[in-house]
């Protein structure tokens, strides 16, 4: 009896030794993330150590099997998927070897998935995955990442901006990063992919206004796209320029302002630069193919004379794009360059397409990381971008082609589909001066109705000079207070940070506690009533008017962002 208590104490001991060298060596699944986008639907499983796995296919229903060797489960099972084409659901199932997890994804239709590894990242922001991609069915295989040679085949030889379509001038402006490449994370967690995001969606929102540029972008919500497919996408679509906005970071918080790159066949020339090159190639591993185009060219299809030429094309023409967006960048943010930046990255390569990279300021800056997520500062990014892509082609203009109206005299006749805030733009000029000059109520404007688009007592060379200050009718100041900065200040008085600047004859964007400022302020009504029309939304009227969707919201105690058409608003003024 005795033999047999040490014998049950040994096991015992044996057990608990077992099991402790088997959850010191197991590995984990700790979290399962689901990406679906346009092209492919993407499952991201975090893991605590390099996987091991194998996998394999049913049929009757669809299916995938997946068995994580030495894996135990710290997530919760199943994973109901609503939005993907090809994926329904994720959940356990029994493995043929008890130490393996098994998981099992249903599937809608038979698929090829690609299965692979991403190891922990630089920056320690994820540790090991296991990546599944399912391609969506009649979506381009170009966003694979394998390298079959229909996709390492450079384009061949298409015309260049002078022989596009005479209709519209299409231009491709790229969110960075999304889904599972969340781009660079500011001090208090705000993603670079939401605000690339936010300030794209509005820089194609400006420039579809006008008459005949229309804005394509590359990716609408948050998923991953390819860098490689980026330029495709602008391909496709016959872009003429590509414009791809992201947020700067750095290893410490100092480094602030906005910067603009172009082409370069050689290293970037700064270490900024060299830094913005290493993440975008960090970028593309999450991609699965970990190759960047430059790595993955076939100089054999195509000729390199041809190539030579096309390359010098892009870099020459997107320096020009380059040096407007800065003219315009530096109106409303604090540039870290005045010059644009030479690197290598991906997104430019095209060498039919020119092509720009804007970091639109420092991410990990906590003073810009609070700018970048704010409405008024992203529209002002927005409309400074958009300006200087319309003022690009006004001088550049492809063959054929009268590229938005200039203004050839001090009125100007409402066509068909024009609005105030339309004409405004293609005049340099804002809705407030327009109706200003013109003594109207409110933004509605009829066709054939004639404008003024120039003050009356304006000439040629002042007819450009900051609205909030040719229309203002008297001057009030204020005192700077600590965690003001001038888009806060402009936002709170409805004015442009360049009437401040310009009223207080400011070279920089940079303010002190106690600092005194001359605020130029409109008289005009504290609201006024805007009736809902087809096809309006909030941040369409907000635009308009110059003020936030919040406001709105709160002047007319609206619980959501829905409208009806005829609803009338009340618009705050001041």
């Amino acid at each position: 009896m005795l033999k047999y208590s040490h014998f049950r104490a040994l096991c015992l001991l044996l057990t608990c030794w077992f099991g402790v060298a088997f959850a010191a060596t197991a590995n984990t699944l700790d979290s399962i993330r689901v990406w679906p986008s346009p092209h492919d639907t993407r499952v991201v499983m975090d893991m605590g150590t390099e996987p091991q796995y194998s996998y394999f296919t049913l049929t009757s229903p669809n299916r995938l099997v997946v068995d994580l060797k030495q894996t135990q489960l710290k997530t919760k099972l199943p994973v109901l998927v609503k939005d993907s084409p090809v994926l329904t659901k994720i959940r356990k199932s029994s493995p043929a070897d008890a130490s393996s997890y098994r998981l099992v994804f249903e599937l809608k239709s038979k698929q090829d998935a690609e299965i692979f590894k991403l190891a922990p990242t630089a920056d320690g922001q994820y540790g090991h995955r296991l990546v599944i991609d399912f391609k969506h069915e009649g979506g381009s295989s170009a966003s694979s990442n394998t390298s079959s040679s229909s996709e390492t085949k450079l384009p061949a030889p298409i015309p260049t901006t002078t022989s596009k379509s005479a209709t519209k001038i299409v231009v491709a402006i790229d969110p960075g990063h999304g889904g599972e490449d969340p781009g660079s994370i500011g001090p208090t967690r705000k993603y670079e992919k939401h605000i690339t995001l936010a300030i794209a969606k509005k820089v194609a929102d400006q420039l579809n206004r006008t008459s005949n540029i229309h804005a394509v972008l590359t990716r609408t919500g948050d998923y991953y796209v390819n860098l490689n497919k980026r330029s495709e996408i602008a391909r496709k679509n016959k872009s003429l320029l590509l414009v791809s906005i992201h947020a700067d970071s750095y290893t410490t918080p100092g480094p602030r302002g906005a910067s603009v790159f172009v082409l370069s066949t050689r290293r970037a020339n700064t270490e900024i630069g060299r830094w913005v090159v290493k993440k975008e190639e960090q970028s593309e591993l999450l991609g699965g193919g970990g190759i960047l185009l430059s790595k993955n060219s076939n100089d054999k299809n195509v000729s390199q004379t041809v190539l030579d030429l096309q390359f010098s094309h892009s870099q020459t023409e997107g320096n020009k794009l380059a040096l407007k967006v800065i003219q315009e960048l530096r109106q409303v943010t604090r540039m870290h360059t005045s010059k644009p930046v030479y690197a290598s990255l991906a997104v430019l390569k095209s060498p039919d397409i020119p092509s720009i990279l804007v970091e639109t300021g420092f991410i990990s800056n906590p003073q810009e990381e609070k700018l970048l997520v704010q409405n008024y500062h992203q529209n002002q990014l927005a409309s400074a971008i958009s300006k200087a892509v319309v003022q690009y082609f006004k001088d550049n203009p492809p063959e054929g082609m009268i590229v938005v109206n200039h203004p050839s005299g001090t009125t100007h006749k409402v066509k068909s589909g024009e609005s105030l805030s339309v004409i405004a733009s293609n005049y340099g000029t804002t809705t407030a001066n327009l109706k200003s000059w013109n003594n109207l109520k409110s933004s509605t404007v009829y066709v054939g109705q004639e404008l003024k688009v120039a003050s009356p007592s304006a000439t040629s060379s002042s007819s450009s000079a900051p609205a909030a200050i040719s229309n203002s009718d008297h001057m009030t100041t204020y005192v700077v207070k600590n965690g003001d900065y001038l888009g806060k200040i402009a936002e709170k008085y409805s004015v442009s940070v360049n009437s401040i600047k310009q009223q207080n004859n400011m070279r920089s964007n940079t303010l002190k506690v106690g600092q005194t400022l001359k605020i130029p302020v409109s008289s005009k009504p504290k609201s006024i009533t805007y009736q809902v029309q087809r096809g309006d939304f909030l941040g369409k009227i907000a635009d308009k008017y110059g003020v936030s969707v919040a406001d709105i919201r709160k002047a007319n105690n609206l619980r959501s962002d829905s409208l009806a058409v005829g609803q009338k608003l009340t618009i705050p003024q001041s």
